[in-house]
């Protein structure tokens, strides 16, 4: 089983230890992870245009079982992933920290919405779900 892991991009990588935590939650559940920033654009050292990164991003969503979208903090690229893999009927999972905004739009096509206060509690939060 392979899951799909969408975070909101930034140039800097700031993000890399939630896409961490997610990614080692999801593999103790007997999940492989993909992840574009971390493993297409190997954290910042490889580059694409936006249409060739897309393409990879579309790519490996349709070689995925599941979708989790990292939506903490809102990003386009996050909806058209989520937006993707919905019209692909690949089984959605958003997840954001206690007191994040989730968007109707996204909670209506996502499988399940789950919060979690700190990165430290993400182990269990899939147990039940996937």
């Amino acid at each position: 089983m392979k899951a799909y892991v969408g975070v909101k991009y930034y140039k800097d990588y700031r993000n890399m230890a939630i896409i961490d935590k997610i990614s080692s939650a999801l593999e103790k559940v007997g999940y492989k992870t993909s992840c574009i920033v971390r493993d297409i654009q190997n954290n910042g050292q490889v580059e694409y245009s936006p249409y060739e990164l897309m393409q990879l991003t579309f790519k490996e969503i349709d070689e995925c079982d599941l979708v989790i979208i990292e939506l903490s903090e809102k990003g386009v690229g996050l909806g058209i992933e989520a937006g993707y893999a919905f019209a692909r009927g690949i089984p959605i999972i958003t997840v954001a920290k206690q007191g994040s905004d989730i968007s109707e739009t996204l909670e209506g096509i996502s499988k399940k919405v789950l919060f979690y206060d700190d990165g430290q509690e993400m182990d269990g939060l899939f147990n039940k779900f996937v």
